[in-house]
């Protein structure tokens, strides 16, 4: 379905957009703050993107080649929903969270900020 692949291709780059502009989600949230740096913004994109990473893994598109045109974009919305998801979870808990050094560097430390 060409409406997954359309939403699937804007989702990635909003929230490529996202992880790569903004700065990380710290625990104090200031009351005056960018809607595309709050919370609750970058919940419901990541929930969107997996989402929709994960239907585009069950539709594909006819007439395309599979990997380019369907398991990439699919891909890129999963890992993107994941790393807004799992930046959501260790701002908000109140839980010291042990994360595996892989899953550190990879989704936490990695991430470029030009802020």
């Amino acid at each position: 379905m060409l409406q997954f692949y359309f939403l699937s291709v804007l989702l990635n780059v909003i929230s490529g957009l996202v992880l790569v502009f903004t700065p990380p989600l710290s625990k104090s949230e200031p009351k005056t703050q960018p809607f595309f740096e709050t919370n609750h913004f970058r919940l419901v994109l990541g929930i969107l993107a997996a989402f929709t990473g994960v239907m585009k893994l069950l539709s594909v598109v006819q007439y395309d080649i599979p990997v380019v045109g369907d398991l990439l974009p699919a891909i890129a919305g999963v890992l993107g929903g994941f790393c807004m998801l799992f930046e959501y979870y260790t701002c908000t808990t109140t839980i010291d969270v042990k994360v595996n050094t892989f899953f550190e560097t990879v989704f936490i430390r990695g991430r470029k900020c030009c802020c």
